[in-house]
């Protein structure tokens, strides 16, 4: 168990929030690692790690009475370790790095950069033509998206699919809803589309200057948008629900992973019957880079 540094359930969430490395939480708590471990080369051994990671909610109470803190302390420790080696695993899967720091040589880098950003981490419209040209002289891009996923960028946005994007909703009041940097927004507004940015702003990562700070269930309530557009939904989130429920909503544009599990509420696109869906393959492939999106939109009935 704990250090006696870190007696209370809110020492040890205030310590969590410092983002500990692995060594450190196995080091403060060893019971816990070796249970997580176990917990994981079990799951792996039997092909069932999707159903491990479903059930990393604890429960906070036993037959309606709450738990004891010494166990909520341990299911949120195993909790973090288990996530934590599960995005190291897939970090180095995604990159093809083993060991080591992931990062680019100076080369690819630089290739990159021009690329996909116009400064920094600001990204700009792709040209299709440079990515053709371009993407594939980068020996090590595919440590792209693992690299700048934690700063909030999910994709990078072509000229072509914006431009797409902006004949589909001219003319209509648009809103975006979890809107991060407000990249997506900026992009239609230059090309002469009305929308407004919403973000929650629950992402300390992320400059959300030009975004309004509006949770998305609040933002449809308020503004009562004809167009709503998403990229990258969180997964499982609680709020794609409610753009079917508005009666403004025309049409709900999703740019959203092609793996089930990384984004999208799929069981609200399921469950919902006002709108028509279908799937876009060659805006999809205006998302960059290719085969990591697809673009679906819902017309309402």
């Amino acid at each position: 168990m704990p250090e006696p540094s870190l007696r209370s359930l809110a020492e040890v969430e205030a310590w969590l929030r410092g983002k500990p490395g692995l060594d450190e939480l196995g080091k403060r708590f060893p019971a816990e690692w070796a249970r997580a471990h176990r917990q994981l080369r079990e799951a792996n051994q039997r092909g069932t790690t999707e159903q491990l990671v479903a059930s990393l909610s604890p429960s906070t109470s036993t037959r309606g009475r709450l738990k004891p803190e010494r166990e909520r302390i341990s299911e949120l420790v195993r909790t973090q370790m288990i996530v934590r080696t599960l995005k190291t695993a897939a970090l180095r899967e995604e990159s093809g790095v083993a060991e080591g720091s992931v990062k680019f040589s100076l080369l690819d880098g630089w290739i990159l950069q021009k690329l996909f950003f116009a400064r920094d981490l600001v990204r700009k419209p792709v040209s299709m033509l440079a990515y053709s040209i371009v993407w594939p002289l980068a020996r090590q891009r595919r440590r792209l998206m693992p690299l700048v996923r934690p700063q909030g960028i999910y994709c990078f946005y072509s000229s072509a699919l914006i431009r797409s994007l902006a004949r589909l909703t001219t003319g209509q009041s648009v809103l975006e809803i979890a809107a991060g940097d407000g990249t997506l927004s900026r992009f239609l507004r230059d090309a002469g589309v009305d929308i407004r940015a919403t973000d929650d702003h629950s992402w300390s990562a992320i400059d959300f200057t030009g975004v309004e700070k509006m949770e998305a269930r609040a933002a449809l309530q308020r503004y009562r948008p004809e167009v709503v557009v998403c990229s990258w939904p969180p997964a499982g989130n609680p709020f794609e629900k409610a753009v079917f429920q508005t009666e403004s909503v025309q049409r709900y544009i999703v740019i959203t992973s092609v793996s089930r599990a990384n984004a999208s509420d799929w069981d609200a696109y399921a469950a919902q019957q006002d709108f028509t869906v279908a799937e876009h393959p060659e805006l999809s492939r205006r998302v960059l880079p290719r085969g990591s999106s697809t673009v679906l939109i819902f017309t309402r009935r």
